[in-house]
């Protein structure tokens, strides 16, 4: 007999639930989207609430939540949803601050609820494969470079430039999270150069260099200025090879030679593992890329740049 799905409800309906987290829901039998809860957006065939308090106290059984909206407001929304005793999955970054997330999963295990922070690059097809041709292997360098188009993006998305929003960490975030999963060894931030545009509250480049305990060179370009082809590489030198994961992870060459390659799958992933998650009754609150994110902005030499507008 097949397992009755989880009535889940998206809070904050913009692109990223558009994009990904609706059909992701669609496509697991372990879910169904019941409601959405935003001030502006919804889904076809879907009941639609603008506050979560209501959506809560009329839908006693949704018992699942899908944090969506800018991470900013997204930890009054949670401690909301974790108190009506609701399992929480959390968009990334998890939080505004790292503080608020440890927060959150003090709650989560107070009410017997499950907290899943999410970072949906991890579950690009060939990051396991990369873990695994690294961890035998002595990485010599490993150079990330995470290069994008803002305006792409991100069109008109006023939060990302406010504290908070992370600016170009919020696409270079996803290349920590691959980063602080494949590697086989744990890093910290050392320096960091962050370029701020005039006009702006958070930064459009980054350049971070990290210290690994056996000597690596480890660093990492994100900028959000590129036009044309959009770059999201990770490349390692050892003594056995040269690997390059590129597309976000979903490509794996060694030695020039593609070993592994698959369309993007990655929020199905997520949706996979938040089942599982609530099957076994456990959280999964990872904050190690939101770490060095932190540790960016406490190290950071900060350079003014060019104003930036949409």
């Amino acid at each position: 007999m097949a397992a009755i799905p989880h009535k889940i409800a998206i809070v904050g309906v913009g692109k990223i639930a558009h994009d990904q987290h609706v059909p992701s829901i669609a496509g697991n039998p372990d879910f169904e989207l019941v409601a959405t809860v935003s001030r502006h957006g919804s889904v076809d065939g879907v009941e639609a609430f603008t506050d979560l308090g209501t959506m809560l106290a009329k839908r006693p059984d949704i018992g699942a939540v899908a944090l969506c909206m800018p991470p900013q407001a997204r930890f009054s929304y949670a401690v909301e949803a974790l108190a009506a005793r609701r399992h929480v999955l959390l968009e990334k970054p998890p939080g505004a601050t790292l503080s608020e997330v440890h927060e959150l999963e003090r709650l989560a295990a107070q009410r017997g609820r499950t907290l899943f922070a999410t970072w949906h690059s991890r579950f690009a097809v060939a990051v396991p494969a990369a873990k695994a041709w690294l961890a035998d292997r002595k990485t010599e360098r490993l150079a990330i470079t995470w290069k994008e188009d803002v305006r792409r993006w991100h069109p008109g998305q006023e939060w990302i430039w406010e504290p908070g929003g992370l600016g170009v960490f919020d696409p270079g975030i996803n290349a920590l999270s691959i980063l602080t999963a494949i590697y086989p060894r744990p890093l910290h931030l050392v320096s960091a150069d962050l370029s701020f545009p005039k006009n702006r509250g958070t930064p459009i480049a980054a350049s971070l260099r990290f210290a690994d305990p056996e000597g690596a060179e480890v660093t990492a370009e994100f900028d959000w200025r590129q036009e044309g082809p959009q770059t999201w590489d990770i490349e390692a030198d050892t003594g056995a090879g040269h690997m390059k994961l590129s597309a976000g992870g979903a490509s794996l060459a060694i030695d020039g030679k593609k070993v592994e390659q698959a369309p993007d799958r990655e929020y199905a992933g997520i949706y996979r593992r938040f089942a599982e998650l609530i099957r076994t009754d456990r959280s999964d609150v990872d904050l190690t890329p939101m770490v060095h994110v932190a540790d960016a902005f406490t190290l950071g030499r900060r350079i003014a740049v060019e104003p930036f507008e949409f």
